[in-house]
């Protein structure tokens, strides 16, 4: 049975972020971006924030763990922030330390769902890298 879903968000630097998003790719997790992609882009000194959303068991692999689906607040290298999902193990995401308070969290929710996806913003900044080269 997988764990009930905590209602709270936590804070992770870019270090723990990057063991989360490499424990998800070991498990082989659906929802995850690549670690590579993530040292290249994500601000080093950055926080970021997990937001989970979806409790869930993949019945057709049991061989996996039950997961928690998070939204992801990720500050990238260029200041922005963007949305990406990724799954975490509940013993993982419970060893987050609770650091927010009730407004910080509030905050950080309503910033999710202002913000525009990984793949948006990829696109985004392809085409401005584009408009940039010589014509």
């Amino acid at each position: 049975m997988t764990p009930a879903l905590p209602r709270t968000v936590r804070a992770v630097g870019t270090a723990h972020l990057l063991d989360l998003a490499q424990e998800a790719a070991t498990h082989r997790f659906s929802q995850r971006l690549p670690v590579d992609w993530l040292r290249v882009h994500l601000a080093s000194e950055a926080t970021h924030y997990l937001f989970p959303t979806l409790a869930h068991r993949l019945t057709h692999r049991p061989e996996l763990p039950p997961q928690w689906r998070c939204q992801q607040l990720l500050t990238v290298n260029t200041g922005e922030q963007i949305l990406g999902l990724l799954d975490v193990l509940p013993a993982s995401f419970d060893k987050i330390p609770e650091t927010l308070d009730t407004t910080s969290k509030q905050d950080i929710v309503g910033r999710i769902e202002r913000a525009v996806s990984v793949r948006e913003w990829m696109e985004r900044t392809s085409a401005e890298a584009g408009s940039d080269r010589p014509g």
